[in-house]
Parts: C-alpha cells; structure tokens; sequence
C-alpha cells in the first residue's frame, strides 16, 4: 500500500516524463501539486490516501486531466492562466492549484476514478512501422484485432496515410497524414491491404458523445497543440465513418477473434499500443498463451503476427516490436518511437529480442 509520501512523489516521478517529453506547462503544473496537494477537499484526500500504486495507476494524470478540462471549459480564471503559461512562479502556481482543489473538488473527485484514456492517432505510425514487417514477410492482406483500442482512433489506421522515411501506405486521398520524424533505418517498402480492422476496450470512450469526446481532449497535454489538432481530426473522422469497437475484457476478446476462422491468404495481426501496462497479470499471461498457441496453428496460408507499441520501462523508451507465425524467430524490436508518435527510429537487423512480457508500470502520456 502506498504512502502520502508515495502519492506525492508520482507527481514528481510524472513531471520528469513531462519535462523529458518537452511539456514544460504540464511538467510545472505536475511539479506543484506534488506540494499543493492537502487534505482541504475530498479530491486531495483522496489522492494522498491513494491505496494503490500511484505511478502505474497514473494518478498524477488523472487529476491532471480534471485540472485540464476545467481550462478548457473556461471554469477558472486563474487556472487558466496556469495552463496558459502565463503563470510560472512554483509558489503562485502551487497556490492557484489548491485553490482549484477546493473551488472545483465535486467536479475533479470523479476523474480519480478510472485510469487516463490517451487515445493517440500519432501512435500509429508505430505501429504501421511494425505492420510493414508482417506484410514484407507474409503479404500485403491483413486483419488487424487491437486491445485497448479507448475510442478507437488507431481502428482508422486503415483511413490514415503514412510517411515512414519515404516509405508511404494507406490511401492518398485521406484527410489525415501520419508523418513523424524519421531517424534511423526505413521500414520495409512492402504494400499493405488492411481487409478489416477491430478492436476492444475495457471502458470504450463514445467520441460521438460530445461529454466523452471533451474527457479524451481533456487528457491531451496542454502543451501538445499538435496533438490537439490531430485529435480533432480523428474524432470527426470516427463520427463520419464509424469503427468496430467493442467493450470488454482483452484476454476473452483475443481468445473468441483468434478462435474464429481466418480467410485464407490473410494475416491476423494482434496490435496494441501503450495499453499493456493496464492488463492484469493474468490476462496479460492468457493472451500470451492463446496468440503462442494460436501461432502454433499457424501456416504460410493463414499466417499469425503481433505488433506491439509500448513502453520499456527499464530502459526508459518506447518500443516497436514484432512477431510472425508460422517460424521460430521470437519477438525483435524494429524501432525505436516517442510516445507520442513524434518521431520514429527504425532500427537494423540483426533485430535485438527479448521476452515480451513486459512488467507493468509508470504511464507516460
């Protein structure tokens, strides 16, 4: 069980991700509420007497998604000059924030109770990178089955177009342009036909409700304008077109979609990103033991692959990585990524490969 001297220190641990990921608004913001937090109203209490893990339950986020929706909806004005920056003395910061505390505690209690949801159609230019692969080695046609798809905006990955380094997919004529800095080796030039995509969410955030749209907006860093704009984009993109996405548990998803049949001449793909630090232990294991098993089904007409884009807490980097039945070769890591999806690092084969069970831990945004 954590401690208030825990509690306090994610917010602390999470203005380090901040500042790292050059969010210097949200790293101060972060940074004092690590002191500004007090027993004055029940949102404080409860976060100083969070039982959980407070870093892997992104607790600092949580609130700081309220705090965040609270500006955007023009509630406070001196919070707002906080999020605008133009309020950057930690002692006049801090003091504005437990002001807020106080004033807005009804409205900011509630966004302690589930984890952020960060649905970032920039995310998939990783996983489009790691697509690439399956498709150079198997063929172009592929079905996609993403796990902690939120609102479903990498479920459009197949409406996006995408720069790689030179290395282009997906429609010319879309209405958003995936292009992130390119560092290192290109991708594989391989052509892809995506002939279906679907997705599961625990808690699927309904973008076409315009409450649910405003919370998943709400959790967009302030400082990333970029990312704001594109989420814009992909809302409405999922309000014209739709996308098939179901709620409930991502072990018994993956179990049911891997039992089905599969079209021959089609890879099945597994892809999931920045989601995997949220699945239990348990049902981390049930989907490793049914795509293991799955792979072992699998042959060069009904081809099995994985790719993943999530983060290596130890070695404090986001990574891309693949796997592809039928073969023995395990899952290699292809790139390197921000978080965010601001830039890509393809990296060269020989690939490195390690265990893919990945610990659980600290969310970065």
């Amino acid at each position: 069980m954590a401690s208030e001297t825990d509690n306090r220190a994610a917010f602390t641990i999470q203005a380090g991700y901040c500042r790292a990921m050059g969010a210097p608004v949200t790293t101060r913001i972060s940074d004092a509420l690590a002191t500004a937090l007090d027993r004055d109203s029940a949102t404080g209490r409860a976060v100083l007497d969070w039982a959980g893990e407070p870093v892997a339950d992104a607790l600092a986020l949580r609130l700081i998604g309220g705090l965040h929706a609270l500006h955007r909806a023009g509630a406070d004005a001196a919070l707002s000059r906080v999020f605008a920056g133009q309020v950057t003395w930690p002692g006049e910061v801090a003091a504005v924030l437990k002001d807020a505390l106080v004033r807005h505690d009804a409205a900011l209690l509630p966004w302690l109770d589930g984890p952020p949801q960060t649905n970032e159609a920039g995310r998939s230019a990783g996983l489009m990178t790691g697509l690439l692969h399956p498709c150079a080695r198997f063929g172009p046609r592929v079905e996609l089955l993403e796990i902690g798809s939120s609102a479903g905006l990498n479920l459009l990955i197949d409406r996006y177009r995408f720069d790689l380094g030179g290395v282009t997919a997906g429609p010319v004529d879309a209405t958003v342009t995936i292009r992130p800095e390119w560092r290192g080796v290109a991708p594989p030039a391989a052509p892809v036909e995506i002939v279906g995509v679907r997705g599961v969410d625990i808690a699927p955030v309904d973008v076409t409700d315009p409450v649910q749209a405003a919370r998943l907006e709400a959790y967009v860093w302030v400082d990333n304008v970029e990312r704001q704009a594109r989420l814009a984009q992909t809302i409405a993109l999922v309000r014209e077109h739709g996308v098939s996405l179901a709620a409930g548990d991502a072990a018994d998803w993956i179990e049911a979609r891997l039992a089905e049949p599969q079209a021959a001449g089609v890879t099945r793909v597994l892809m999931h990103s920045v989601v995997w630090q949220y699945i239990p232990a348990e049902r981390r294991e049930r989907i490793r033991v049914a795509m293991d098993a799955a792979g072992a089904r699998a042959t060069a007409e009904r081809p099995l692959g994985w790719v993943m884009m999530e983060p290596n807490r130890d070695l404090h980097r986001h990574e891309v990585r693949v796997r592809g039945w039928p073969g023995e070769r395990p899952m290699e890591l292809v790139a390197l990524t921000h978080a965010h999806g601001a830039w890509v690092e393809g990296q060269a084969a020989p690939y490195e490969t390690r265990d893919y069970v990945m610990r659980r831990g600290a969310y970065e945004g």
